[in-house]
């Protein structure tokens, strides 16, 4: 599903995009669903190769997306309200991007034009993680790959 507008993203705020427009910043990279560690005293993440059960790793999608939130207690759904502070999110997420007042990167498909660009620049994780019903203690899985 395409949005609406060419380029909404350049001149619509967060608050002002449809669901339509919403939904389409996400790149399917599926770096979200990976399972991080925080260091409460500074807030800095450590990604994982460990990815949520949910996760439908040929298509980077989640396998039961309108109940994922009820199914996996810490899946958290990004609203406007969560980009407030978003440092938990990758460096590289459209939604963090925007929050932050920076440009999507060339390789989004929303500037590219390309739904396989995310995958051929290497901001994928597919191939590249595990299933959490698969994996031992998270800290044996902390990867440097994602920022």
């Amino acid at each position: 599903m395409k949005p609406a507008s060419t380029n909404f993203w350049q001149y619509k705020t967060l608050e002002e995009m449809t669901s339509e427009e919403w939904e389409s910043l996400c790149d399917r990279c599926a770096k979200c669903c990976l399972h991080r560690l925080e260091d409460e005293d500074t807030r800095e993440i450590y990604f994982t190769n460990v990815h949520c059960r949910l996760l439908d790793t040929d298509n980077s999608c989640c396998s039961n997306y309108p109940e994922r939130s009820k199914l996996v207690s810490d899946c958290v759904t990004i609203t406007v309200e969560t980009l407030e502070d978003p440092y938990w999110l990758p460096s590289t997420c459209a939604y963090r991007l925007l929050a932050e007042g920076k440009p999507l990167p060339v390789w989004h498909p929303l500037v590219s034009g390309n739904s396989q660009s995310v995958y051929q620049s290497g901001n994928g994780i597919t191939g590249r993680t595990i299933c959490e019903d698969d994996a031992d203690r998270l800290d044996c899985h902390l990867i440097d790959w994602i920022k």
